[in-house]
This record gives structure tokens, C-alpha cells and sequence, in this order.
């Protein structure tokens, strides 16, 4: 019996709660203003942490009716600012209930409600619009369809505390640049200050600086009462302040060094920014505080070398960071259930931190990559990274390895003794671009002439891996699958080449020549050097190329490019002039003497010396048939031009024309 009755008697307790709900609906149609404004506070209580609740009164169509009252110029102000608030209430459960009020368009009423003379009604509507704009799913784009909205919500900063608080949260989740100048603010910031710098004024400083030059250079000149704002942020940082105030200040100054408002060696930036941030990795801080700190420190110090070096002998940095390894501790050792679940929680944020700062630290400097690879079981960890399920901690992973690849050493021991390039290769396989890019870097340094893993990455199948990545539509992955192959064919054996020449494709490969992009184009050029070069190398790929990589360097000689793109054009011309068979292709190609005796002339020094190594190598004694190929360059004028560079004042210029005269006097 009882498994009868108990689904009609679920049915009657939802039946309750879908009456009850709809009894508050239907009390916001009261003919008597009193009693919808009763009504509407009687919602605000019933909904208050109540999910289930606000769901069931979305569905009943209570948030058209909320709006229509909040916009009438009849209702009384306390009706429209009790709606605001049942309004903001609703904004407070589920993203599907934030999507939901958005499908209402709440915001453009909520914005027209702040031109209300009353304060009440306008901090209600503020505080709606904070709870909707700190929504993940409420595009920040929604705040910027009216030019004005901005300027008004600055004027309104200075009305309350509470329109400081939420319009500095709003600025602080949906303020960048392009949204700021767009909206025709141009004034500086400073009424932003009226909150006496507290945190949601810092947290919107820090969002609007980072990466935005022009802001930065508003904010770098604000006057606060004498001080100058970073002078303010300055005495953010100092040790009796919440470590809250002191990270986020140090994001201000940090944010705005790297837009190139403070330089690199500001007393604030080198004496308290740093050390402050260096202080924030310690063992004493919170995982969530050393997470952060570490962050903005790499960030800070990613670009620029003297700051590295500061950096890495401040606090025995790199030795703190080998702690952000150690999360979670023994499950064992912990009794605390809740310490265990935080520690998990943070594991993977802190590795990625950790990551990140170290491959800041040894961006550039070599005894810091030392130190950095000494730390404990670093390279294990390096390539335990590169397997882990999150995507920012094998990011963090590969950069780090990236920024330790630019060292020969470590190329030639540790990289070498760990066999770094297996997990390299398997990231490589299958990841998103983001990674894709630092790990196909890196794998451009392992394929340096000198690394020993050069030959293993080959055997692994590179090639077809990196003649993929060269049609790939990400411009950064075009670069550097060209560039891996680039290095890849440097001294090569024959077979490597062809290898790559077939992988690659002819048209395949002068798809990549007529690329827009002037670093693919380079590159590319580069390797074609590479290729071509060793006699019986030149000779083989001429014999199967040549037609198609002669008309490619015509149309680079004559096209709209760089001087450095065309003195890699001319030095292909010249290595496969000294081919045996293949500098028949030069002299049988009467347009491409001509342009060969054209740059000889040209009035760039780079472009002339490029130019004579095509010539030296055409004429020279010892080859067969010089005679023939010194009497045909000597009727077109070539001896002439000679004649004339041999008293030119580039020495380098001088010296190879006369050593080239000396051919034709042997």
C-alpha cells in the first residue's frame, strides 16, 4: 500500500509548492499598490537561499512582471528598489537563472534605473548588475551598448560606499581597454580613488593595467591628494597591511611595469613589488596566496633579465619553489580531512605556478638554468608534468622545459639523461594549440645540430609530424614546424632531406614560400639553404626541383620584400651555383643573371655581397667549364661591375670583387 501512495502523495507536495509560488505571482497583479508592494517583499523573503523557489518563480513568468514594475514611473521607489532587490536575489542562484533574467534583457533596465534621482533604488539596481556582470555566463559586452554607461557610472562612484563597492566590482570583471576608450572615456580614473583605495578600487586597477599601455600611463600620473598612485600602491605592499591588499597592489605595479609605464628598474618595482612577490612564495603564506604570488612574478619578470637575476637570488627562490611540489602530503601524515581536500584542490595550481616562475627565471640566464635543473628531482618533475591531466599544468610543464632547452649544457646532460623528448613527442601528438606552440618550440632546440636528441626525435618520425604542423592555419605552428624542419636539415645526410622534401611536398613547400607572413617565409628560405647545401646534396635536388625552386627565387627577386629576405634568396642562388651540374640551371636562366647583375649594383651592401658569392662561385678556375660561364657573365657586363666594386669602400665588398678579377686573370 504504501508503494501506492507514494507517488500521488509526492505529487501533492509539489503541487504545494508550485501554489505557493504561484500565489506570489499572482500578487504582483493586485490592482492595490500596497499590496504588490507587500507582496513583492513577501517574494524577497521566500526566496532568500531558496534555489528551488527562484527557479519556480522564473518559470511562472515572475521576472517580466518584477521588470515592468521596476520601470514604471507610477511605481513608488520603494516598489522599484524591493524589485531590484527580488531581482538581484534571483541573479544569485544558478547560471541558468542569470541566463534566464539576460533572456529578459535585465540589464539595459537595470541600466536605465540608474539615472533615478533616488540613491536607494540606484544601489539596488548596482548591486543586481554586479551579481549579473560576475556571472560566467553574462557576456561583459552587454555593458559597453551604450556610450554613455560608462561616464554615468563613474559620477555615480562618489554617491555611497556601495556604488563604490559594486561599480569597482562591475569595472573590475568587465573593464578592458578596447570597451574603455571605445565607450569616449578618456578622463583619467581617478574618481575610482573616492574609495580610498580599497580593495575592489585596487582590483579594478589591476584589471584595467594589465596588458593595456594606455591606461597604465593615465594611472602612473593620477594625483591622490600629492602622491602619485604608484607611491600609494607602494604603501599597499608594507607588511602590516591584508596580504589580500599587498598581492593585489603588487599586481597593480607589476601590471603596469610590463605595460611600460614604470621601467623595469623603479625603486618600486626592483625594492617592492619583487621581494613582496617573492614573499608571497614562501611556506608561510596560504596555497591559494603562493599560487598567486607566483603568478605575477613570473609575469613581472618574464621579459626582462636584470629582474630575473634579482629574482632568483631573493629568498632562495628556487629552492622555495621545490615545495610546490610537495601537495598533497602523505594522506597517511594528515588526520584533517578538510587540510587533505584543500591540498588536492591546490596540487595542480601550485605545479603550474611553479612551472611558470621557473620558466621565467631561465629565460636567459644560463648559471639560473643550472640552478633551476639542480633543484630536487626537477626533470623528473618536468616530464611528470608533461603527462598530467591538466592542461595548465602541462602548459606551465612545457614552458618550463622550453625556457631550459635554450641551454646547450643541459641539451647535451640533463635533457639527454632523461630522455626528455619521449614525453615531448607524445605531447605533440595529441594537444591543444596552446600547447602545441611552447612544445613544438622546444622541439626546434632538441633538433639543434649539437643536441644528441636530434637523432632519436628523427627515428620517431619528426618529419611527417613537423610537415604537418607547417599547414596548420595557427601562424605559430606554421613557424615553427618550418623552423624544427630548418634545424633538421642543417648538415643533414642526403636521405634526411629527402626525406623532408617529400614529407613536405613541392607544392606543399612553395605554398609556404608565397605565405604572407614574412617569419614563415624566412624560415622557410632557411631551410631551402640548409637542403642546398653540400655539392652532391645540390646537385640531386636540382635535378628534381630545380624548375620549380628557380621560379620560386625569381618571384621572391622580384616581388615587394625585406632586404633580409632577399639576401637569403640570393644565398640559396649562390650554394646552388656551386653545385657541380646544378649552376647550369643559373647560366642557362638569362633572367636570373640579370637579377644576380642587378643586386651586384644595388645600393644595399648586403644585397651586393650576396649577389658576388653567386658570381665568385660561376666563375671560379678550378671548376669545369669556368671559361665558357666567365666569357658569358663578361658580355653582359658582369667584369665591369666588378671592376667598379673593387674600389668600393666596403672592405668585404673590395676584397671579393678583386678576388673574383683574379678568376678571370688566372
Amino acid at each position: 500500500m504504501a508503494c501506492v501512495l507514494e507517488t500521488p502523495l509526492r505529487m501533492s507536495v509539489l503541487s504545494e509548492v508550485t501554489a505557493s509560488s504561484r500565489h506570489y505571482v499572482d500578487r504582483l497583479f493586485d490592482p492595490d499598490p500596497q499590496k504588490v508592494l507587500q507582496g513583492v517583499i513577501d517574494m524577497k523573503n521566500a526566496v532568500i537561499g531558496n534555489n528551488k523557489q527562484k527557479a519556480n518563480l522564473i518559470v511562472l513568468g515572475a521576472v517580466p512582471r518584477l521588470l515592468y514594475l521596476l520601470q514604471q514611473e507610477t511605481s513608488s521607489t520603494e516598489l522599484r528598489t524591493e524589485c531590484a532587490v527580488v531581482l538581484g536575489s534571483l541573479a544569485m542562484g544558478t547560471e541558468n537563472n542569470v541566463k534566464s533574467l539576460l533572456d529578459c534583457h535585465i540589464i539595459p533596465a537595470l541600466l536605465q534605473g540608474l539615472l533615478s534621482p533616488e540613491l536607494k533604488f540606484i544601489e539596488a539596481c548596482l548591486r543586481c548588475l554586479r551579481t549579473i556582470f560576475t556571472s560566467p555566463v553574462t557576456p561583459e559586452e552587454l555593458l559597453y551598448t551604450d556610450a554613455t554607461v560608462i561616464p554615468h557610472l563613474m559620477a555615480l562612484l562618489s554617491r555611497s560606499r556601495y556604488t563604490q563597492e559594486y561599480i569597482c566590482q562591475i569595472f573590475s570583471h568587465c573593464c578592458k581597454l578596447r570597451h574603455w576608450h571605445s565607450c569616449g572615456f578618456k578622463s583619467s580614473p581617478q574618481p575610482l580613488l573616492c574609495a580610498n583605495v580599497r580593495m575592489q578600487a585596487l582590483k579594478c586597477f589591476s584589471v584595467l593595467a594589465f596588458e593595456n599601455p594606455q591606461v597604465s600611463m593615465t594611472l602612473v600620473n593620477v594625483l591622490v591628494d600629492g602622491e602619485l598612485l604608484p607611491q600609494i600602491f607602494v604603501k599597499m605592499l608594507q607588511r602590516d597591511k591584508p596580504i589580500e591588499m599587498q598581492l593585489t597592489s603588487a599586481k597593480c605595479l607589476t601590471y603596469m611595469c610590463r605595460a611600460g609605464a614604470i621601467q623595469t628598474d623603479d625603486n618600486c618595482i626592483v625594492l617592492k613589488a619583487l621581494p613582496s612577490l617573492v614573499r608571497m612564495c614562501s611556506k608561510e603564506r596560504l596555497l591559494e596566496e603562493r599560487v598567486e604570488g607566483a603568478e605575477t612574478l613570473a609575469y613581472l619578470i618574464e621579459t626582462d633579465v636584470e629582474l630575473q637575476r634579482i629574482a632568483s637570488i631573493t629568498d632562495h627562490l628556487i629552492a622555495m619553489l621545490s615545495d610546490y611540489f610537495k601537495y598533497p602530503s602523505s594522506v597517511s601524515a594528515i588526520t584533517d580531512i578538510k587540510r587533505l581536500d584543500h591540498d588536492l584542490k591546490h596540487a595542480h595550481e601550485l605545479r603550474q605556478a611553479a612551472f611558470k616562475l621557473y620558466a621565467s627565471l631561465g629565460a636567459n640566464d644560463e648559471d639560473i638554468r643550472k640552478k633551476i635543473i639542480e633543484t630536487e628531482n626537477m626533470m623528473d618533475r618536468i616530464v611528470n608534468g608533461l603527462s598530467e591531466s591538466s592542461i595548465k599544468v602541462r602548459l606551465s610543464a612545457v614552458r618550463c622545459l622550453h625556457s631550459l632547452s635554450r641551454s646547450v649544457q643541459q641539451l647535451r646532460t640533463s635533457f639527454q639523461d632523461h630522455a626528455v623528448w619521449k614525453p615531448l613527442m607524445k605531447v605533440l601528438q595529441n594537444a591543444p594549440d596552446e600547447v602545441l606552440v611552447v612544445a613544438s618550440s622546444t622541439l626546434c632546440n632538441l633538433l639543434l645540430e649539437f643536441s644528441p636528441s636530434k637523432e632519436p626525435i628523427l627515428e620517431s618520425g619528426a618529419i611527417e609530424l613537423l610537415c604537418s604542423l607547417t599547414q596548420s592555419e595557427n601562424l605559430a605552428l606554421r613557424v615553427n614546424g618550418i623552423w624544427a624542419l630548418m634545424n633538421m636539415a642543417f648538415q643533414a645526410e642526403q636521405k634526411i632531406k629527402a626525406d623532408i622534401l617529400q614529407g613536405l611536398s613541392t607544392e606543399q613547400l612553395f605554398q609556404l614560400l608565397s605565405d604572407s607572413d614574412v617569419n614563415v617565409l624566412m624560415k622557410t628560405l632557411g631551410l631551402l639553404r640548409n637542403l642546398l647545401s653540400t655539392r652532391p646534396h645540390i646537385d640531386q635536388i636540382m635535378s628534381t626541383h630545380g624548375k620549380q625552386i628557380m621560379q620560386a627565387v625569381t618571384l621572391i627577386l622580384e616581388g615587394e620584400h625585406n632586404i633580409e629576405v632577399k639576401e637569403q634568396t640570393l644565398c640559396i642562388l649562390a650554394n646552388i651555383a656551386d653545385g657541380t651540374t646544378a649552376k647550369e640551371l643559373i647560366m642557362t636562366n638569362d633572367d636570373i643573371l640579370q637579377k644576380i647583375k642587378y643586386y651586384m649594383s644595388h645600393s644595399n651592401a648586403k644585397l651586393q655581397l650576396a649577389a658576388m658569392f653567386c658570381i665568385s662561385n660561376l666563375i671560379w678556375n678550378e671548376e669545369e667549364g669556368s671559361q665558357e660561364r666567365q666569357d658569358k657573365l663578361r658580355d653582359i657586363g658582369i667584369v665591369d661591375i666588378l671592376h667598379k666594386l673593387s674600389q668600393s669602400s666596403d672592405p668585404n665588398l673590395c676584397d671579393k670583387a678583386k678576388t673574383a678579377l683574379q678568376q678571370y686573370l688566372a
